[in-house]
């Protein structure tokens, strides 16, 4: 495999457009792990990838169940709260993978352990990669059982069509024209410092666009209309590449 296209495709989509230090070294231990069980249907890959992505928020690393402590003791199952790359709760479901203390879901071997072992052999609710993913089933959709019944099935089936891109593409020995050695580096910099933000913005409105768009001759007008799309622009990019979200306090 072709890391440095893999890492650059994956940049773009499902990233946002940045790639951390910690994310690559997250999505390199599951690769790993992936070379050293032989396994060969790439289609799983992209889906544990996928769902990696999905249960940790985009960070690619094990991660405790979010909530404050107050929240996490209301919670029957504490302190076998959920953890790892894939949130596994009860003191009983992490036994499965090793963990005989809560918290050694956060490290990387067990975590990796329950993530390969939970989707392959079914050991989260009973259904496997297999299932969905075999000589005549391609279930991206249906796939979201093996962990978590229907709960946000065709945004991390999207997410598993944006990993299996990477993957198709980096099967070639070469890079292709569009990716650089630059692309599958981290930046680990501000979202406010990175390019992709700047061309999507300029992307969707060169200053002749903006002209045309909003009718505008009067270059004060204009200029005010142009900076409030912007900043517009970047606030929408920063909420759909996940950089920013909103956090609702409970109700009273």
């Amino acid at each position: 495999m072709n890391l440095t296209t893999f890492f650059a495709y994956a940049r773009r989509a499902p990233f946002g457009g940045r790639l951390t230090q910690a994310q690559i070294d997250g999505m390199n231990a599951i690769l790993t792990e992936w070379d050293k069980r032989g396994l060969m249907d790439k289609r799983w890959l992209a889906y544990m990838l996928a769902t990696a992505f999905h249960e940790t928020g985009g960070k690619m690393q094990p991660i405790r169940e979010a909530g404050g402590e107050k929240y996490l003791r209301s919670k029957k199952y504490y302190p076998w709260v959920g953890e790892g790359l894939v949130q596994v709760t009860w003191e009983e479901n992490h036994r499965k993978f090793g963990a005989t203390k809560p918290g050694q879901l956060l490290t990387m071997p067990i975590a990796i352990k329950a993530l390969f072992d939970g989707m392959i052999k079914g050991m989260f609710t009973g259904r496997k990669l297999s299932d969905y993913f075999n000589g005549t089933a391609n279930d991206a959709e249906g796939a979201r059982k093996i962990v978590n019944g229907t709960d946000k099935k065709s945004l991390i089936a999207g997410y598993h069509k944006n990993f299996m891109d990477a993957l198709e593409a980096a099967r070639e020995v070469l890079p292709p024209l569009d990716v650089t050695k630059a692309d599958a580096k981290p930046d680990d910099k501000p979202a406010s410092q990175s390019g992709t933000a700047i061309t999507t913005v300029g992307g969707l409105f060169g200053g002749a666009g903006l002209s045309a768009l909003l009718g505008v001759n009067n270059p004060w007008a204009f200029g005010i209309a142009a900076l409030l799309i912007v900043i517009g622009s970047i606030a929408g990019f920063m909420f759909i590449s996940g950089r920013w979200s909103i956090n609702r306090s409970k109700a009273t």
